[in-house]
């Protein structure tokens, strides 16, 4: 099938669409050499476009003197070629490509620009270092893995797109150049040249201006928002990313989460990743308590078990001290692993040690029966019958313990179940997705000393909890949920407070006199005054969720022009100096 763009091409077909059924068509196409064989009297040569390849063939017979063009071509000259389409000689088809079984026997040749010879092999499973592709993303593009991840995100947007506009969603644009306000991460500010000493900031979300679409009575907004954090960078994180936001009004969580799982089916199914709808819901409290955190990878096991109740009272001190001091006694029973070395086994510790335990105690079950540990001989028979019951311990298990605060036991052990699933090559095939429901609405820096939003400080505190926002904040349950895909956090939204003595009263627990709540929240605070709606809403990361769907290491993988994990572009420079002459236009000077 023609491609329609192609009405307004200088091709009439892609490289990538020929088949057997157009044999006898004349065709033209256009591309990049991809390779060129010469085999004494033919000239091959693999034409690339961004739907694939098509082999050329030059035949003196057919083409004259423009052969001589052919023996010229070197990889990556752009072209257009004329020609006719014919079957492969027998023998030569390729099944592995969907051009495979034709070829085109050219009439016409036009060279539209050389190109130097790339820096790499523009082909895919290339080994290059990442840092050597950013510089010349570019051409990195032209390879289909890059390529198909773009066009992986452009049909993700496109099936968002067409999902929520069929929901009566209207999108709009907000504001890039906004006011700093706290909400966790550092914003990037813009001297404004018009008003000395004075700055924009960045957005980091487009959190207060769809609350004040609400109020202003749009009901249903959404946009494909771009968003900027100025923190520490990792795989799944840039310093600039893109999200689904969206907002309604006079709705329930109930709806809210409905709603976007009618939305996620029509993604995924877009994506070619169907999914069963609908999605399992876990409290955060079960969240944290199976798998020691809140973004669980639900499709292999090794869950957190508590065995508090077993240990607790036991002759083994480090257990022991951590139940009388208020902690926990956790355990993961590894199945098959009984039989690692103690030199694998130490390193298992040292992951619970980089996750903030102070060691890692274990108990090895071999497959020929033998129980090897140090800490055995502390337990009772009847401790040690019970723990082996309750874990579901057999011949060839591994069981690894973390006891300290549930925090600290929790980071550890999370960390652990991640390294033991690599470590024994356990499936996680397919794709987990799930709500974790019921956060609590504040947490406490013991640094700082003071109480933090836990999703951010406009989440609605649960009704029945209200009355313990005054006297006893960590108390608070929120109307709050997160979107988990495979282990990660792909989703994350709340019901907003719509009442402006409400949110006075969050911020004041936060630490802001309301002084200070004004001068930074005034707007909003105002705005709720006037007759807000109840509302809630969710952001979904355009760049995981993709990721993801691609099977990605890294949301780099899935950006058109990504920065570096220190917050570079190889390619541009930036981030760079300016001129004196701009720092003076804004009012400032270096130190």
């Amino acid at each position: 099938m023609t491609d329609h763009l192609n009405t307004h091409s200088m091709h009439t077909n892609t490289c990538g669409e020929l088949t057997a059924a157009n044999i006898g068509a004349e065709v033209t196409l256009s591309g990049w050499v991809n390779h060129r064989r010469d085999h004494g009297g033919l000239i091959f040569v693999d034409l690339r476009d961004r739907t694939g390849i098509t082999q050329i063939v030059f035949d003196p017979d057919t083409i004259g003197e423009q052969f001589a063009l052919g023996e010229r071509m070197r990889p990556e000259w752009v072209i257009l070629v004329s020609g006719v389409v014919r079957a492969r000689p027998d023998g030569t088809a390729n099944p592995n490509m969907p051009t495979g079984e034709i070829e085109v026997l050219l009439s016409k040749v036009e060279i539209l620009n050389s190109a130097k010879t790339p820096p790499f092999a523009i082909e895919d499973g290339i080994d290059t270092d990442e840092l050597t592709r950013l510089r010349w993303r570019y051409l990195d593009i032209r390879r289909s893995e890059v390529l198909n991840a773009l066009k992986l995100r452009s049909t993700v947007t496109a099936a968002m797109h067409q999902a929520l506009n069929s929901r009566g969603f209207i999108e709009v644009e907000t504001p890039i150049l906004g006011l700093s306000t706290p909400e966790g991460a550092r914003d990037f500010l813009v001297p404004a040249r018009t008003a000395p000493g004075n700055f924009y900031a960045l957005p980091q979300s487009p959190q207060l201006f769809k609350q004040l679409l609400m109020v202003g009575g749009v009901e249903r907004y959404y946009q494909i928002a771009r968003c900027f954090r100025d923190e520490d960078l990792r795989a799944d994180r840039q310093p600039e990313f893109t999200q689904l936001d969206l907002e309604m009004s006079f709705i329930s969580e109930d709806d809210i989460l409905g709603l976007m799982e009618d939305v996620m089916a029509e993604v995924l199914d877009a994506a070619g990743a169907p999914h069963q709808f609908p999605l399992p819901r876990m409290c955060y409290a079960e969240a944290m308590g199976r798998f020691g955190n809140d973004r669980p990878d639900t499709r292999f096991g090794l869950e957190l078990s508590d065995v508090s109740h077993i240990l607790g009272g036991s002759g083994f001190k480090v257990f022991a001290s951590a139940v009388e001091a208020g902690g926990v006694v956790k355990a993961i029973n590894a199945k098959g692993a009984g039989d690692l070395s103690r030199g694998e086994i130490d390193k298992i510790a040292a992951v619970a040690t980089d996750h903030g335990a102070k060691g890692m105690a274990w108990i090895a079950f071999t497959k020929d029966g033998e129980v090897k540990s140090p800490i055995v001989k502390f337990f009772t028979d009847d401790e040690f019958a019970q723990l082996k019951t309750t874990l579901g311990v057999e011949a060839g298990d591994l069981v690894v313990f973390g006891a300290d605060s549930f925090e600290v036991v929790s980071a550890a052990l999370c960390a652990v179940r991640l390294y033991l699933a690599d470590l024994l090559e356990i499936p996680r095939e397919g794709h987990s997705l799930l709500w974790v429901v019921d956060f609590p609405m504040f947490v406490y820096d013991a640094d700082e000393k003071r109480y933090n939003a836990n999703h951010h400080p406009f989440t609605r505190i649960k009704d029945e909890d209200l009355d313990k926002l005054d006297t006893d904040p960590l108390a608070c349950g929120s109307y709050s949920y997160d979107l988990i895909m495979d282990g990660y956090e792909v989703g994350g939204g709340t019901l907003r407070i719509h009442d402006e003595q409400l949110q006075l009263r969050v911020l004041k627990a936060l630490g802001f006199s309301e002084e200070d709540a004004r001068e930074q929240f005034g707007f909003l605070l105002e705005a709720l005054s006037f007759g807000a709606p109840p509302h809630g809403g969710i952001a979904l990361g355009l760049d995981r969720l993709v990721m993801l769907l691609g099977g990605f290491k890294s949301i780099r993988d899935v950006i058109a022009f990504p920065k570096t994990s220190s917050g570079a572009d190889p390619m541009t420079g930036a981030p760079a100096g300016v001129s004196a002459r701009q720092l003076k236009e804004v009012g400032l000077r270096l130190q």
